[in-house]
């Protein structure tokens, strides 16, 4: 009995004591292989070196940059639409689904990527990263539909948390069959690289389960204005127009995604340039690859201890300290020359990356109104694209002004600076106030 009560605390302190959210934080560990394997760690050698074989390697690298430029511009563009669609249709685990379905069916398909199929790798690849961002708006904007005020920092963590574990160990597993491949039975790294795509697909299925059977899709609300039958398409229009108009009433929230969209610039170049920039250095690519791994491993307990450093004092606090760390990463990364560099520097970055994007996501939910949630959580995915495609831009803006990667991750700071600056201004209590009276202004259907 005792032990019964004691796990049941511990997955309280984690955020994880309710079927539904454990459920919505598997869906973390189901998507982060996509992450792992194809964004950052197996898919992007495998094109350099197979797909795009007889490419001159900087047409190869531009040609690479430019499909997930689009891919992410593609999501940042239709992302609030579709999410005024979803919150006024009660359609945000369907579209969840569809999204998903494509982003599955395309990782799935890169297993008959061949050498030189540069075309179908990158077309592919694009697909695959506008169904994985487009699938994570609806996810996100369930959060404060199955989470408490009080629990919105722990069970974002907790996502976060699952999602390291879940991505890092089919990386390692993929790792050891394009390492070793006779172990498995297969014919050599080729293959076995291609089959790691298509265990991406199926992990992300086959975990994804438990959100589309726990998780009940929320119940969707009307204002004043709205009528009901009218054409979805019509109103998702009108909604999205209403939001715009709103965006003041809602001026916390709003300067919450500024802020995001200032420090995600400095968090996605360094996510991004990272491995890059060590390359340029000098450092292995074995090595790069197993700092990828210390960083997933160390995220796992570091991001639970974010959100129990958030209870105590409070998520924008918390941020303000991971920001602090991400600036002193940059300034030890103008000093790094070594291969320990880069582990210390990738063990500093596993400490914040999942605790500061989490406590950002549990700290706009608590802002915005739940009957809008997808329609808010569509903007924060513009801002989150754009900071995607805004940072490495600027970091090659300062390569190119000052012939040195070096200066150029320095330069990386002022994001930091500008975010945190920007995120002071934020009133919690207040947008907390706004959202609770919009919800009390609007009627359950």
């Amino acid at each position: 009995m005792t032990e019964t009560v004691s796990r049941s605390h511990l997955a309280e302190r984690l955020g994880l004591h309710r079927p539904e959210l454990r459920a919505w934080a598997m869906y973390d560990w189901a998507n982060s292989a996509f992450m792992t394997t194809i964004i950052a760690a197996v898919f992007p050698i495998y094109f350099a070196n197979v797909a795009a074989a007889g490419l001159p390697p900087e047409t190869a690298t531009f040609r690479f940059s430019l499909a997930t430029t689009i891919a992410l511009a593609i999501v940042a563009i239709v992302s609030p639409f579709l999410g005024a669609l979803a919150d006024y249709g009660g359609l945000k685990k369907r579209l969840l689904l569809a999204f998903q379905s494509l982003a599955i069916a395309a990782t799935a398909l890169m297993v008959f990527i061949l050498k030189g199929d540069w075309a179908l790798a990158l077309v592919l690849f694009a697909i695959g990263n506008i169904g994985a961002a487009g699938a994570f708006t609806f996810y996100d904007s369930l959060l404060p539909h199955i989470a408490r005020h009080d629990e919105l920092d722990r069970v974002s963590t907790a996502g976060y948390a699952l999602g390291y574990v879940g991505g890092g160990l089919l990386l390692v597993i993929n790792l050891l069959w394009i390492q070793q491949p006779q172990w498995f039975g297969m014919a050599d790294a080729g293959v076995a690289t291609r089959l790691s795509f298509l265990s991406v697909a199926v992990w992300w299925a086959v975990f994804s389960l438990p959100l589309f059977r726990r998780v009940p899709e929320p119940a969707r609300r009307i204002e004043e204005d709205e009528r009901l039958g009218e054409n979805l398409l019509v109103a998702a229009f009108g909604r999205l127009g209403e939001t715009f108009r709103e965006l003041a009433r809602y001026r916390q929230a709003l300067l919450m995604l500024i802020a995001f969209l200032l420090y995600n610039d400095g968090i996605a170049t360094i996510i991004r340039m990272a491995s890059l920039y060590g390359a340029q250095l000098g450092i292995g690519e074995e090595h790069l690859i197993l700092a990828l791994l210390l960083v997933q491993f160390v995220g796992i307990p570091c991001a639970f201890l974010f959100g129990r450093l958030a209870g105590r004092i409070g998520a924008k606090r918390a941020v303000f300290l991971a920001l602090a760390v991400y600036a002193g990463v940059s300034v030890l990364g103008y000093y790094m020359t070594t291969a320990l560099h880069f582990y210390l520097l990738a063990l500093l970055v596993g400490a914040v990356q999942g605790g500061s994007q989490a406590l950002s996501r549990s700290l706009f939910a608590a802002m915005i109104p739940r009957h809008k949630s997808s329609e808010f959580f569509g903007f924060f995915g513009v801002f989150e694209k754009f900071a995607g495609i805004l940072g490495p831009l600027l970091f090659a803006a300062a390569v190119g002004q000052t012939g040195s990667s070096r200066t150029a991750i320095l330069s990386v700071i002022g994001f930091f600076a500008a975010g945190a600056l920007v995120l002071t201004l934020v009133n919690v209590p207040e947008g907390e106030r706004a959202a609770r009276e919009a919800e009390r202004e609007a009627h359950p259907v």
